[in-house]
Order: structure tokens, then C-alpha cells, then sequence
């Protein structure tokens, strides 16, 4: 099968384009490069140095003829859409947008989108939070998130574009850059390498739902050609605060770690947790790789990092 990856030499992309060649699919990648990496796209991936809001891109859907996109480039910093929310639209909204209008062009059988369950739920709902909760996104990224879900939607009632939304919890694992508040992780990694103190915003009682990324790489393989349009919550149905997190990684190198503490983050979402029943069985989806295990192996990459590039990070 032919399959376009946007965002693919980013963390999340990058992986999933690896995991789709090695099942035998024919991978093409679109990525601009401003956040992805080079030195992330797999072997074998044909890649086109492009923006999605280039229309070059429609040259790309003419040459490959995808009968999939993966759609995973975006603007992903919170802060930055708060600050910048009309780059954070033309990014996220035109961008997709764009996407779509090449897709249903060029005979694309199915869109898979990478959403936000970290971002579109806000605060307020009972957790965990279900597919079905109410959308109060408390930021432009996860307002443009949920603006992307409802033209798959609409694109699907319209066009019969088949697509699946895939709202992630907070993703982590190799490859990881330490930006933004959905790279806490490989932040945490960064210091500890650097033996340096962990930062801690507020209290640090703020949970989230933290996924190891080849859970995340396995959810994108099941929905493969799935008919319709459908919406999943990728996550580990758990709860973990940074206190929870940093005592996670104390456990696991045997000693203590500083902690700096800085005042609360404006606007940030006190608790976070997907529920993920939905993918459990539609899917037969669930994630495999616990913390402790997701947290050494995300550290050993770190650590095995060359010096430049953990500086870059």
C-alpha cells in the first residue's frame, strides 16, 4: 500500500513511517523540517523536503498516489498558539484543509489524523475522559485540533473520505524533543544526563496520561483502512502527576534527584487521563509498554545521544 506520512522525520511520525515499511507498505514523507529531523526518516521513505501549506504538495499527491495519509505535521506548541494563534490556524487548520482537498483529488481512500486528547477535552470532565466528553479546549492548539476532527467528519458525509481522528494523551519515548509541555519526559531525561535539577511548575500534583510511542505506533497500524469516520482516545487510561513521575525515575536510578520548583503555568490543565475502552474493542487495542519500562528506554536513548544533539535539546 501506498501511504503519505506528513510530519514524518518528527518524533510520532517518524516511527510510525518506520513501522509502515517494515510491513511492507510504500512510504513517502512530507515534512518542512522546522521541528523533524533529518537524521529521523527511515530508510526507504521516499522524502519531499516540503511545508503543507506549499502547494508543491499537490504535486506530491500527483507522483505518489497515496491511497493513505498519515497526517501528522502541525503546529504542536501550546504556548506558541496562545501567543501566535493565527500561525497556529494556518498551520493546523489551512494546512488540513489543504490536505483534504488534494486527498479527495487524488482518489486518497483514508485520512488518519494525529488529534489531541491531551488538549481538545479541557477541564471539567468526569475522568477518565471518554470519546464522547465535552470538547472545552482551553487553547488555540487544541481548538485547532478539534476544528481538523470535525472537517474529517464533514469530509466523510460530503466526499466519503474515510478517517480516523487518534486523540493521543501525552506521547513519549525515543526521539523525543524536550518542547513544549508534552515533551515533560525527555525534558526530565535532558536534566538528568546534564545532572541537573528537575524543574517542577506549581505543586507538581498535575496529572497526565503518559504513552510510550510504539503503543501509539500500533494504534496507527490497526486503523489502517477502516471505513467511515471514527475517533479513538490512545492512551493508558492512568493518571500519573509530575511528582509521580519524577519519584517514577528516582526508583529507577536507585537515588534522589533535585527539584526546582517554579510557579504554575498559566491555563494549564490540572488533570488528564483518556479513557480508552473504545479502542480496546473496536481495535483490540491496548498499550503494552508500561512507565518504568517506557522511562529506561527512553533515558538509554538519551544517553546514548551524541553530545550535539543533546545540547540541540
Amino acid at each position: 500500500m501506498r501511504i503519505l506520512v506528513t510530519g514524518g522525520a518528527g518524533f510520532i511520525g517518524s516511527h510510525i513511517a518506520e513501522r509502515y515499511l517494515s510491513e511492507g507498505h510504500q512510504v513517502s514523507i512530507v515534512d518542512n523540517l522546522s521541528s523533524g529531523k533529518a537524521e529521523n526518516i527511515p530508510s526507504g521513505a521516499t522524502f519531499y523536503p516540503l511545508d503543507i501549506l506549499d502547494p508543491a504538495l499537490e504535486e506530491v499527491f500527483s507522483r505518489e498516489r497515496p491511497r493513505v495519509v498519515s497526517h501528522h505535521a502541525a503546529q504542536i506548541d501550546v504556548r506558541r498558539s496562545v501567543s501566535d494563534p493565527l500561525l497556529d490556524a494556518q498551520v493546523n487548520i489551512i494546512g488540513t484543509l489543504s490536505l483534504l482537498k488534494y486527498a479527495v483529488g487524488y482518489g486518497v481512500a483514508q485520512v488518519i489524523f494525529a488529534s489531541s486528547g491531551g488538549t481538545i477535552y479541557g477541564e471539567g470532565n468526569k475522568l477518565p475522559l471518554a470519546e464522547d466528553s465535552c470538547s472545552r479546549p482551553k487553547s488555540p492548539y487544541g481548538l485547532s485540533k478539534l476544528t481538523g476532527e470535525m472537517y474529517l467528519g464533514l469530509y466523510w458525509e460530503l466526499f466519503g473520505l474515510n478517517s480516523v481522528a487518534l486523540r493521543y494523551s501525552n506521547v513519549y519515548g525515543p526521539r523525543q524533543d524536550p518542547h513544549g509541555e508534552a515533551g515533560v519526559v525527555a525534558i526530565f531525561c535532558q536534566e538528568i544526563v546534564r545532572g541537573r535539577p528537575l524543574t517542577i511548575f506549581g505543586d507538581g500534583t498535575q496529572t497526565r496520561d503518559y504513552i510510550y510511542v510504539s503503543d501509539v505506533v500500533e494504534a496507527n497500524v490497526r486503523v489502517l483502512e477502516m471505513e467511515g469516520h471514527h475517533i479513538f482516545n490512545i492512551g493508558t487510561q492512568k493518571e500519573t502527576s509530575v511528582n509521580d513521575l519524577v519519584s517514577a525515575f528516582e526508583t529507577m536510578l536507585h537515588a534522589p534527584l533535585p527539584r526546582l520548583h517554579k510557579g504554575p503555568r498559566p491555563g494549564e490543565i490540572q488533570r488528564n487521563c483518556l479513557d480508552i475502552g473504545k479502542a480496546r474493542s473496536q481495535l483490540g487495542w491496548s498499550p503494552l509498554i508500561d512507565l518504568g519500562e517506557g522511562l529506561r528506554e527512553t533515558l538509554r536513548w538519551v544517553e546514548s545521544a551524541p553530545i550535539a544533539e543533546r545540547k540541540s535539546r
